[in-house]
């Protein structure tokens, strides 16, 4: 599958509707129109895949809305910077971990279901992005041997605010975590000091379930 300039026709339009309804850093909007978000959605869905809308990837879950995957990753980016260490839950098909890695940030990132852990190392080592490394693995628990990240960012719904993974983060880190169980609060998480965090909310969203275990 190529990327034409139908597709980054597509692809602009879609990131000037999303840069209407939020001001986001610059720097995120190149990332998310250097990146074919077809390439990582379904042939049969090619057509769908510059509407700010999710879609079915598989195993039950989705890709999340281009509108959610660019305030994430502009929340992180408040705090994150290039070369820094960033923990992603929840891989997926891959479409935030690449726009991860195009920001520059050092990605690791963790997802419960095999099909998608093995789809996501397809997609992005088509695209070239060989820089995130995937694990697959209970997000639940993170990835404390590469301990402390400078940021973490969960995309999946969160009941709670997981307690292990403030601890991998490091003083001065961001997380940013959708919180709730049918509709979640974009929650942000700044670690001040070893014992201090502060929390701000930043609008609705609809998410999957975070999940404990592997599949």
């Amino acid at each position: 599958m190529l990327d034409s300039l139908q597709h980054k026709g597509r692809r602009k339009k879609m990131l000037a509707q999303i840069s209407q309804k939020h001001e986001f850093h610059a720097g995120v909007i190149e990332a998310m129109f250097k990146i074919p978000r077809h390439m990582f959605v379904d042939y049969g869905l090619d057509h769908l895949a510059y509407l700010d809308k999710p879609l079915p990837i598989g195993a039950r879950q989705t890709i999340s809305q281009p509108y959610t995957v660019a305030m994430q990753t502009h929340l992180l980016h408040q705090k994150v910077g290039k070369f820094e260490k960033v923990l992603e839950i929840g891989t997926g098909c891959g479409y935030q971990t690449a726009v991860l890695a195009q920001m520059g940030f050092r990605v690791f990132s963790i997802e419960r279901q095999r099909s998608l852990y093995m789809q996501a190392q397809k997609n992005l080592a088509r695209l070239e992005y060989h820089s995130p490394l995937l694990y697959y693995g209970d997000g639940f628990a993170g990835l404390p041997k590469f301990a402390p990240f400078k940021g973490i960012l969960i995309t999946c719904g969160a009941p709670d605010i997981p307690q292990g993974l403030l601890l991998q983060l490091e003083v001065g880190g961001r997380m940013v975590v959708p919180v709730g169980e049918c509709t979640q609060k974009m929650v942000v998480i700044d670690r001040v000091s070893d014992n201090a965090f502060e929390r701000s909310e930043h609008g609705d969203y609809k998410f999957v379930p975070m999940l404990q275990g592997t599949e």
